[in-house]
């Protein structure tokens, strides 16, 4: 049955074996493969926070019954972990020669077929608990749906990492390409953020993530207060009764009390974003290997990611207003599919040089823009319009506040000034510029992108006008990329046009299965 039978790790069942064109060591009996049994521990211990629900749902509809606590406790836990261990047995994998088959589920069975050459990407994730046991989850995609189209949780690392070699090997038909990413990363790598460099980027990352947290937890765990959490007369009553009185606090005691307050929240929001930036990017690594870039970061849960050279379809380089004067950028490529379900594009650089940056470009087959070369700023004229009927509604409001309830809505004087502050901003911030066979686009005032592409990756072209650009005789060219959009906004129509017939011109002769097979 070949080496995966005896494979330590390896938990098939059935007697037949496949003949895959790879090495013998890596056939699998094709009556399929269970996961590791380790990962029902794993599974069950790390979705107990999903049963606090159900257990005092148990707890309150007992009550009164006799069934002590830990009883229905015990028996929803036991619940829970019979339903995983039956889903358990009846989930099975195969890999045949040109696909991999995945059958799961109970009552309905599902049998999942994936084509080797439709996997775009192969993630290999480690989560705290089954770090500590030698397991990771797999994880295929195919760029179709915006997440994980199947994956495999758990099996034991060596596994996964043959799997993924396996699946690699097959999909390009070079054997060569089993030997691990390890082998091809003892080069130095491509970029790399060491400590300092992470705790510099959780300063950036300010955010009261916490607070909606713990909002959360309060709003589903109010019964168990006594008091209403979210009713100041309850707050106002507590403080009466502990002799503490609001109108006796003086002006002083106020201001101090905001500004004590103001900074609490400042220091918690910095502190949050240092934890956060820690646990998701500590150890960042980012390797050139033979089958493309491979990333490696995480503290508690560790990701191993390797995106394909010829998957990567244009380029984002993301940098704000305090960090920009610093020098500091974010290179981002934009992909068949997405990095993670909070992001999706892939992250390649978190906090990287200008300097830094171009060199991984380079690598992507994307050049960085001359510094000579000249960007198009787009017409003010449809900001300016767009300001205006803006003001015209807010005009309306406070019109309408002052007849039915005789309020002068005096904020919303100020209101125009912001928003005619912030479209300037962000005109002056948005340009555009084609060359070197590639197209650029610049926009945001506050998180400030420049998106590259290369014109051949450009898979449609459409120009878009509404009331108010054709009023001025412009128009937005919106180039379709797989995994993303790239846009021109309000530049002359003839202009888009000519952008448009030009960059046709270009891809149309393009046969893009042969540019997708491309991998250097």
């Amino acid at each position: 049955t070949g080496a995966a039978r005896n494979h330590p790790r390896a938990y098939q069942t059935g007697a037949r074996v496949s003949a895959p064109s790879v090495p013998e060591q890596e056939s699998i009996d094709i009556e399929g493969e269970r996961l590791h049994p380790l990962g029902l521990f794993v599974s069950f211990i790390t979705g107990i926070p999903q049963l606090l629900f159900p257990m005092f749902a148990a707890l309150f509809g007992t009550r009164g019954s006799g069934f002590s606590m830990p009883l229905i406790i015990g028996g929803v836990l036991l619940v829970s972990l019979l339903f995983r261990w039956i889903s358990w047995l009846r989930f099975r994998f195969v890999l045949d020669e040109d696909d991999i088959r995945i059958e799961q589920g109970i009552l309905n069975r599902t049998v999942r077929t994936i084509p080797y050459d439709r996997i775009q990407d192969i993630s290999i994730e480690e989560k705290p608990l089954a770090r500590l046991l030698g397991l990771g989850e797999v994880k295929f995609e195919t760029g179709g749906g915006g997440s994980d189209d199947a994956k495999l949780s758990y099996v034991s690392m060596d596994r996964a990492t043959a799997l993924r070699d396996t699946i690699r090997a097959r999909k390009s038909v070079e054997t060569s390409a089993l030997q691990h990413d390890a082998d091809a990363v003892a080069a130095p790598p491509v970029f790399a953020m060491d400590n300092a460099r992470v705790f510099t980027l959780g300063l950036y990352s300010f955010s009261l993530v916490i607070f909606a947290v713990l909002g959360g937890a309060a709003q589903q765990l109010d019964f168990l207060l006594p008091f209403d959490l979210w009713d100041i007369k309850d707050w106002i009553g507590m403080a009466k009764d502990r002799g503490v009185s609001i109108n006796g606090i003086g002006v002083g005691a106020r201001i101090a009390g905001a500004v004590f307050a103001l900074i609490a929240l400042i220091a918690i929001g910095v502190a949050t974003g240092i934890i956060r930036t820690f646990l998701k990017d500590y150890g960042f690594r980012l390797d050139r290997t033979d089958r493309g870039f491979r990333r490696r970061r995480g503290l508690l849960t560790k990701t191993d990611v390797v995106m394909p050279v010829s998957r990567v379809q244009a380029a984002s380089i993301v940098t704000g207003p305090v960090r920009k004067r610093r020098g500091w950028h974010a290179l981002k490529f934009v992909s068949l599919a997405q990095d993670s379900k909070e992001e999706s594009d892939h992250m390649v650089a978190p906090l990287a040089t200008l300097d830094e940056i171009w060199p991984i470009m380079a690598e992507a087959r994307i050049k960085a823009p001359d510094a000579d070369m000249p960007f198009d700023r787009p017409s003010i004229g449809l900001w300016f319009d767009q300001w205006l009927l803006l003001v015209a509604i807010l005009c309306a409001v406070a019109v309408g506040l002052y007849l039915k309830f005789n309020v002068i809505a005096w904020g919303a004087l100020a209101v125009p000034i912001l928003l005619g502050l912030h479209f300037w901003l962000d005109w002056r911030h948005r340009s555009s510029a084609q060359g070197d066979g590639q197209l650029f686009a610049r926009y945001g005032w506050w998180q400030q992108q420049l998106n590259i592409a290369r014109q051949v990756n450009v898979q449609s072209v459409s120009i878009r006008q509404g009331p108010l650009t054709r009023r001025r005789g412009v128009a937005t060219v919106e180039f379709g990329i797989a995994g993303g959009t790239l846009s021109f906004a309000a530049i002359p129509l003839a202009q888009a046009i000519a952008i448009r017939d030009a960059v046709m011109d270009r891809v149309a002769p393009v046969d893009f299965s042969a540019l997708a097979s491309t991998t250097k």
